[in-house]
């Protein structure tokens, strides 16, 4: 496979569901939906499967309900079954968007490959897992490793295990921190990310603006990662760090701008046909301050300097003050440098 899907048409714009639907797969169509009106390229899950990934132990990040007494339980509850992330796949086949989902363990990798996904994205702690690693990397598909976990070491390592020549890699810019204050984004490793991996790079964001994607683009960033929630989700796990449809819109739209400005450069060397017209437009040019009679000699005051452009430039003014004029002149009439008689 080549790695065309890493970017869609130059650039992927993917939009993170994770756990936004709250195990209720009615909510991660409607989530699906929402990412394709707002021309997001891909839509990300993660896929957990409780039993093969998780003990009764695992602490929580945040415990952001009573609904479950373990941090398992809670993975538990957000499982789907096969036949449900069948359909999530065929629902974004049908809408033109790639279908994107983390795995979590081995068993998750093996069903994701039975539905058929094109690449994978590592999350953040999945990064230093080798278990997991190994098992992506003898599917031979496009990888994106996030790197909000890990040190440049560390990437480097598992860019290593997974064994991809660069035009099949990814690393994102990611802090995970929820949500991302403006001091901890790190846009300033995107341009080291590149050097260090001469691959794609782009940022995973979770500041709920769209303002640090944006910026990746400005600094070459070819994929952009943001949450994504439904408008009246306001207390899930990642609300406070999630864009809403319409803001990812507009960073749709932001990044696309950017991408097709950075593609044509400008030449400052020289004016453009067009803006040489509009300089005529926008300039000045030499003219009677007044109605002026033949055989009148000009004095300063008799010029003034209005639009449009295309005559005499200001600094000719000095070359007529003093010479007669050869013709009668009214109010506002362009001046040229044969309408006065020779210096004697």
């Amino acid at each position: 496979m080549n790695a065309g899907v890493l970017l869609g048409n130059d650039h992927l714009v993917v939009a993170e569901v994770a756990q936004a639907h709250g195990g209720d797969v009615r909510l991660a169509h409607q989530l699906i939906e929402a990412a394709s009106r707002a021309g997001a390229h891909a839509v990300k899950f993660q896929t957990h499967i409780a039993e093969e990934e998780s003990t009764s132990r695992e602490p929580w990040r945040i415990k952001f309900n009573s609904q479950d007494a373990t941090r398992k339980d809670y993975w538990r509850r957000m499982e789907f079954s096969q036949g449900e992330w069948r359909e999530l796949r065929a629902h974004c086949v049908s809408l033109g968007v790639e279908f994107v989902s983390s795995p979590f363990s081995p068993a998750a990798v093996e069903l994701l490959t039975d539905l058929g996904v094109r690449v994978w994205k590592i999350a953040s702690g999945e990064v230093s897992n080798a278990q997991l690693l190994a098992s992506v990397a003898a599917t031979n598909l496009p990888v994106i490793l996030s790197s909000g976990l890990s040190t440049f070491a560390e990437l480097e390592l598992a860019a290593e295990r997974v064994g991809r020549a660069p035009e099949q890699l990814a690393v994102l810019q990611c802090a995970t921190q929820y949500p991302t204050t403006a001091e901890s984004v790190g846009l300033n490793v995107i341009p080291e990310l590149r050097a260090r991996f001469g691959c794609v790079v782009g940022i995973s964001d979770h500041s709920a603006t769209p303002y640090p994607s944006l910026a990746a683009a400005a600094l070459g960033a070819r994929i952009f990662e943001v949450h994504i929630r439904l408008d009246d989700d306001t207390s899930g796990p990642d609300a406070s760090s999630s864009l809403t449809a319409s803001e990812l819109a507009n960073l749709v739209r932001g990044v696309a701008f950017i991408r097709q400005s950075l593609a044509h450069s400008v030449d400052k060397s020289r004016l453009s046909d067009e803006q040489v017209q509009l300089r005529r437009v926008f300039g000045r040019s030499l003219v009677a301050a007044r109605d002026l009679a033949a055989g009148k000699p000009l004095e300063k005051s008799d010029i003034a300097y209005k639009k449009p452009g295309g005559g005499l430039p200001f600094e000719s003014a000095n070359q007529l003050v003093g010479r007669r004029l050869r013709r009668s002149l009214g109010a506002d009439d362009e001046l040229r440098l044969n309408d006065v008689e020779d210096s004697e």
